[in-house]
C-alpha cells in the first residue's frame, strides 16, 4: 500500500503549494488530479496560476466526479499522485446528484479504493467549518459534509497537515 498524505487548512493558506513540495519530493513523474471545473473567468485564473507553477514532471488529469476511478487509473504510473482538492470534487457531487447522502457514499469509496494503491497520494482539502454557521441549508449542509469528509480521509491518512498562514503543523 502507498502512503497516504493529507493537507488541509483555509483559503490561501499555502495547502496546494505545500502538497506539491510534499508530492515533488517521491520525484517524477508526478500525477495532478484536478477536481475544479473552470465556470468562471476568476476561476479560469486560479487554474492559470496553479499550472503556471507545475513543471514538467506533472501530467495533470481533470476529473470532476470520479475521483476513485481516476485514482485507480493512474495507479502504479508516477511516482506520487496529488488530488487538488477534495472540497471542490465535493461541491461538484452535490451540485450533480443534489444528494448529500450520495456524496458522502462516494466518499467511502474514494477511501475504500485508498486502501489499495499503490503510489503514495497526497489529498488537499479545505477547512471550512471554523466560521460562522452559514445562515441557509445547503451551506450547512456543504460545511457539514465536508467536516465529515476531512473526518474520515484525515483518519485513513499515514500523516495529516494543517497549514495556517503558509506553514504546515503536522497534526499526524
Amino acid at each position: 500500500m502507498g502512503k497516504m498524505i493529507f493537507v488541509t487548512g483555509g483559503a490561501r493558506s499555502g495547502k496546494s503549494r505545500f502538497a506539491e513540495s510534499l508530492a515533488e519530493s517521491f520525484g517524477a513523474p508526478l500525477c495532478y488530479i484536478a477536481t475544479c471545473e473552470a465556470r468562471d473567468p476568476e476561476m479560469v485564473e486560479r487554474i492559470a496560476a496553479h499550472q503556471a507553477r507545475r513543471t514538467d514532471a506533472w501530467l495533470t488529469v481533470e476529473e470532476p466526479l470520479r475521483l476513485a476511478e481516476a485514482l485507480k487509473n493512474a495507479d502504479g504510473r508516477f511516482s506520487a499522485m496529488l488530488v487538488d482538492c477534495v472540497t471542490l470534487w465535493l461541491s461538484n457531487l452535490i451540485l450533480c446528484h443534489e444528494d448529500d447522502g450520495r456524496a458522502l457514499a462516494e466518499v467511502r469509496l474514494l477511501e475504500d479504493s485508498i486502501s489499495s494503491l499503490e503510489t503514495p497520494l497526497i489529498l488537499v482539502s479545505n477547512e471550512v467549518g471554523m466560521g460562522i454557521v452559514p445562515d441557509n441549508a445547503l451551506a450547512r449542509a456543504f460545511r457539514d459534509l465536508a467536516g465529515r469528509t476531512n473526518q474520515i480521509l484525515a483518519a485513513a491518512a499515514d500523516e495529516v497537515y494543517v497549514m495556517i498562514s503558509g506553514i504546515p503543523l503536522k497534526l499526524k
